[in-house]
């Protein structure tokens, strides 16, 4: 047969769109075209897919004309993901393999000179959408990236090492079948970090298991040294583990990064992008377009630290994805959204010397550079992040007296205690109530809402601060075990709206 079709799979943004290679070969002049919107990565297969067929003892079509068409047209194809099925469709179009075995298969995979598959991104992007299709086919992967794909349950996975062990279980009544890829369990979450390790901060631990417990973000503000680092390093051993679904979208994102680590697919992801990180690393750019820090920090923590030394414009872009969980990426050429439901944690020093209110040792900055540095960080940003809290110095008598705290896993359990209330509440944790439905879930008593309509006047709070109030306060309450927000559970929330040492909100 002449004519082979191969089904396979595009990385376009974080899905992977179905592929159709379509390899036909003709008499005449011999020649190999590659159509079908391919970049230079991909037009290279040529020469991949001609030595690997001649080092593995097959015969390439040398004296044909190979048209090769990657369908649909229009939609962007790059990588070496398409070189083991150009081959097969050589192989299959010349006879040298069964045509009809190739229908119920889909493939991907970059071949080396020798013949060997190696690895490609987005195994585990493929495996998620070839199971929303709801077609009965086998995945084909090479080793190394198999085992993400069988992370999906309910789909066949098959894996191989050389493209002659392929070629070998697709001869008609072959009795040597590809290795199928089984799931391995969810690795155990293994990370020496404790909240037990930090010395003292009461106070930060406590915003922390508050921040943990509503899904919220939050601000550390302190003097080097003081620990700021150390607390957000350890939010995500408060987080209670990632649902099955929620694991998957996670290494999914990974996965089509080439960032995934098979120990870690089930643990929340922690990122912390150095402050030089651009917009468009930080939000996601490029053409066509890719996912930035916060969609590969999904259902996890990000990490900003030494915030003003970010660029102003990466922090402003920041605003959106804070509010609506999602990043709309538009070009002329192309756009793509994608989610960011992240927790941010970021943390600053006070003042450029980072000094302004140690009392161990004396700020060198003039009152005009403090607000130059603080001024860094617009008071729209700073309206969004929910809670601000002093990381204050302890001194070293006060360090080493200091009893040895709770354990990451005593919090934890009430931090997952509380998220249990707010679910069977109102199907959401705190962090992601929306303005209207604050009124119906919140059950506050007449004297905590007197309360805090009197701080907002005298604070003059907006009208999102006044919400995120509402938030903190009934995160609180939740932690606490009871149904009504009170006024102490409101006093406590307005300790975390503080605004930044030094500066008058």
């Amino acid at each position: 047969m002449s004519l082979a079709i191969i089904h396979s799979r595009a990385l376009d943004g974080l899905s992977a769109a179905a592929v159709e290679v379509e390899v036909h070969l003709a008499n005449g002049l011999p020649s190999f075209t590659l159509v079908g919107l391919a970049d230079l990565e991909v037009k290279e297969s040529r020469e991949r897919v001609r030595a690997a067929l001649q080092s593995s003892g097959l015969e390439f079509p040398a004296n044909k004309r190979i048209t090769v068409n990657l369908s649909p047209a229009d939609l962007p194809k790059e990588g070496a993901r398409f070189d083991l099925p150009i081959a097969l469709g050589l192989l299959a179009a010349s006879g040298q393999i069964d045509v009809e075995l190739l229908a119920q298969l889909e493939c991907a995979g970059e071949l080396g000179l020798s013949g060997e598959l190696r690895p490609v991104k987005g195994a585990l992007a493929m495996a998620l959408a070839l199971r929303a299709t709801r077609l009965d086919r086998e995945l084909i992967l090479p080793r190394g990236c198999a085992d993400e794909a069988a992370l999906v349950q309910g789909l066949v996975v098959r894996e191989a090492a050389h493209l002659l062990d392929l070629v070998n279980a697709l001869q008609p009544g072959s009795d040597a079948p590809l290795p199928r890829v089984q799931r391995d369990p969810p690795p155990p979450a293994d990370t020496p970090l404790d909240l037990r390790d930090i010395k003292g901060q009461a106070g930060p631990k406590r915003a922390l298991e508050i921040a943990a417990a509503g899904g919220l973000s939050v601000l550390l503000v302190g003097p080097p040294g003081t620990g700021k680092s150390m607390l957000a390093q350890r939010l995500p051993t408060l987080l209670p583990p990632l649902s099955e679904s929620e694991a998957l979208e996670s290494a999914a994102l990974l996965s089509a990064n080439g960032q995934f680590r098979p120990s870690l697919w089930a643990q929340r992801a922690f990122r912390s992008p150095h402050h030089s990180a651009s917009a468009a690393a930080l939000i996601g750019g490029g053409s066509p377009p890719r996912p930035g820090e916060i969609t590969l920090a999904q259902h996890g923590v990000l990490f900003l630290d030494e915030l003003p030394e970010f660029q102003r414009l990466s922090l402003e872009a920041l605003r959106e994805p804070l509010e609506t969980g999602r990043v709309h990426i538009s070009r002329s050429a192309h756009q793509a959204d994608f989610p960011a439901r992240f927790q941010l944690v970021a943390a600053m020093n006070p003042c450029p010397c980072g000094h302004l209110g140690n009392p161990t040792k004396a700020c060198r900055c003039t009152p005009d550079q403090v607000t130059r540095y603080q001024n860094r960080l617009s008071g729209p940003l700073l309206d969004r992040i929910d809670l601000t809290v002093e990381v204050p110095v302890l001194p070293a008598a006060v360090l080493s007296a200091a009893p040895d705290g709770e354990p990451s896993a005593t919090v934890a359990a009430r931090v997952a205690a509380a998220r249990q209330r707010a679910e069977a509440r109102q199907g959401c944790v705190n962090g992601r109530l929306a303005a209207g439905q604050l009124d119906e879930y919140l059950r506050m008593t007449l004297e905590a809402e007197a309360m805090l309509h009197r701080a907002s006047a005298r604070l003059a709070w907006s009208g999102r601060s006044f919400h995120r109030v509402l938030r903190i306060a009934r995160t609180i309450a939740d932690l606490a075990a009871d149904d009504l927000v009170t006024p102490t559970h409101v006093a406590e929330a307005i300790q975390w709206r503080r605004a930044l040492p030094g500066r008058d909100e």
